[in-house]
């Protein structure tokens, strides 16, 4: 990494605009490192007892293995990145509870738009961490979106979006027409987001999406939305979606 990268030992580095502000991205470069992430050495037993309240209070959740990064920078429009495969009880207590610059969060964003001028959302289910909150479809990157390359194991972005959108929702974003990548950061996490043109009409999309949800195995979200302007109360959205929705509909967040 270069030196602009070592500004801070951790958390969101050097060339980041200010939070809230989207720019464009012209790559990735998030690699995976090996062995245990340092949040666990420096708050295991805060995770573990966050952990034992989040899962009381939500039986459902499980503590499988997700990315979380270590250090994010942006670099000559790339975002690069430093992480360690790590348990999600780790992020929650991130999230939840203090947020240290020890780690920083990373979501990639498929934003799906339709023929008729809407994006698409999904309200997540109660089983999950995020009940009753709206935001286009995404989750975790995992073990399963991690490949081997030149540079060692690295995060596959575009791939984790096309998982977590054909799991959640039916829909391969494949058939959409995809524009280039932006960012925004807030609070240490980090949403990288890409605007997806479908051919179809909104109305087409949900029924595609219930119909999904009706067959699914996994009850991970509740349903889907068509949302047409940037009214950041019309649903309970997540912090992000408000900024990314103002910069579609032109409206002040």
């Amino acid at each position: 990494m270069s030196e602009a990268s070592q500004i801070r030992p951790s958390g969101i580095g050097a060339g980041w605009p200010a939070e809230r502000t989207i720019f464009p991205v012209v790559g990735t470069d998030l690699r995976v490192l090996p062995g245990p992430h340092p949040i666990l050495a420096q708050h295991g037993p805060e995770i573990a007892a966050n952990w034992v309240r989040e899962q009381a209070a939500n039986p459902a959740l499980f503590n499988g293995e997700m990315v979380l990064q270590h250090r994010l920078t942006v670099e000559a429009g790339t975002i690069v990145g430093e992480g360690y495969l790590a348990p999600y009880a780790a992020f929650l207590w991130w999230r939840n509870v203090s947020r240290p610059p020890v780690a920083c969060h990373l979501a990639a964003i498929p934003v799906i738009e339709t023929s008729d001028g809407a994006v698409i959302a999904v309200r997540m289910g109660k089983r999950t961490a995020n009940p009753g909150k709206v935001y286009c479809a995404a989750g975790s990157i995992d073990a399963s979106d991690i490949v081997e390359d030149a540079r060692g194991r690295v995060c596959d972005v575009p791939g984790n979006m096309r998982r977590e959108v054909l799991e959640e929702t039916g829909i391969d974003i494949a058939e959409a027409e995809a524009g280039p990548f932006q960012a925004l950061h807030i609070g240490g996490a980090v949403t990288l987001f890409r605007r997806l043109r479908f051919a179809e009409t909104s109305a087409s999309i949900l029924s595609r999406i219930q119909h999904h949800v009706e067959t699914a195995e996994e009850e991970e979200i509740d349903g889907a939305v068509a949302i047409f302007d940037a009214d950041p109360e019309k649903h309970n959205y997540q912090p992000f979606m408000r900024v990314i929705l103002a910069h579609i509909f032109g409206k002040p967040q």
